[in-house]
């Protein structure tokens, strides 16, 4: 299949050789990291980890939902941002790329500008245009692609009528989306795969699941209601308005199930955070150097230091005015968190190649 005539390849397991034409230094850094996670680790191990940075993250979440999610933002906000985009431009080179990566961006870019001016239905239009465009690029299959886009069409429909469900529904689902990543990043793994895999079905769908049926609701602290999360309301805002991004409209998050749904997103972001700052980055280092190998001035530590510059002036933001903070590090995070989607759909949709760099 072609996409303003660029073929669509086929998405690959890890890579194990070094492309044509990547520049000599860039080539040397990216075969050391080929053979630095040719040895491949333990996934029981590695699910042992999760499981106990979950463990951590439910604890954190439930005692203090709501600064957790404020300070957690200001923290690592910014830099998980600049490593994601690392990883994925990096690993999944084959999808984004060419006319296909030109259109996506306009996209985002799009979508940026309507986040700052706070046009929601445009955006909803917009982002389902992105998707349209995934779709179109993943989906070879005639009948699948048609359906597709019909799926599509109904969807747009529910979130134009439903707009405040709609973003919701959206910052849950951009939290869910490390799964698939870390699905695929298993592939490499000789050893407990399984084990793996089932630890993150675990915390990215199972945990989350208990707290909203409220299994866990004796470890929560409902700080909101007690007046405890003071510290963090003076600067950021009530913990209403706080909290509206994350639990569905009509539901309080001083309540039960609003306060359930408020603790889902501040563990679920936790874990987000330590997956594109904490594993990834040490996990994948091949996906890194293929970035590197495409965009050299952000080799090494430079990635790094791009997400502290750009975390401290947000930083200062956000403590004078949260809310004003958070539009602009929401509209800047709109390539982040969309450009993910039309990688998942090639992740979903396109078939399995040889072992090769793309």
């Amino acid at each position: 299949m072609t996409v303003g005539g660029m073929r669509a390849p086929a998405l690959s397991a890890p890579a194990l050789t070094v492309p044509a034409g990547v520049p000599p230094r860039a080539a040397g850094r990216l075969a050391a990291a080929l053979r630095s996670g040719d040895g491949s680790p333990s996934g029981v191990a590695l699910a042992a980890g999760f499981a106990l940075t979950a463990a951590i993250a439910l604890a954190v979440a439930a005692r203090a939902p709501l600064a957790t999610t404020v300070l957690g933002l200001i923290a690592f906000g910014a830099l998980h941002n600049v490593l994601e985009l690392r990883y994925v431009a990096g690993r999944f080179a084959g999808v984004l790329r060419g006319r296909l990566l030109v259109v996506l961006l306009a996209l985002v870019t799009g979508i940026l500008v309507c986040r700052l001016a706070a046009a929601r239905t445009p955006e909803i239009v917009l982002a389902y245009a992105l998707l349209g465009v995934g779709v179109a690029y993943a989906v070879t299959r005639p009948w699948w692609r048609l359906a597709a886009l019909g799926g599509l069409g109904g969807a747009l429909a529910a979130s134009l009528a439903f707009p405040a469900y709609h973003f919701v529904i959206l910052t849950h689902l951009h939290n869910v989306v490390p799964l698939f990543f870390l699905w695929e990043w298993s592939r490499r793994l000789t050893r407990g795969r399984t084990a793996f895999r089932v630890a993150q079905v675990g915390w990215v769908l199972g945990i989350p699941a208990l707290i909203l049926l409220g299994v866990a609701d004796g470890l929560v602290v409902n700080q909101l209601a007690d007046g405890g999360a003071g510290t963090v309301t003076a600067f950021a805002g009530t913990p209403a308005k706080l909290a509206a991004p994350f639990v569905p409209p009509g539901l309080q998050p001083d309540l039960v199930v609003g306060l359930r749904f408020l603790v889902v997103f501040a563990f679920l972001q936790t874990m987000h955070y330590a997956v594109w700052v904490g594993f990834l980055p040490r996990a994948a280092p091949d996906a890194a150097a293929a970035f590197e190998a495409r965009v050299p001035w952000l080799a090494g530590w430079r990635a790094w230091a791009l997400g502290a510059a750009a975390a401290a002036p947000l930083a200062v933001l956000f403590a004078v005015d949260y809310t004003q903070g958070r539009v602009m590090y929401s509209a800047f995070a709109s390539y982040h968190a969309y450009l993910e989607f039309p990688v998942l759909l090639a992740l979903l949709f396109r078939p399995r190649a040889p072992d090769s760099v793309r």
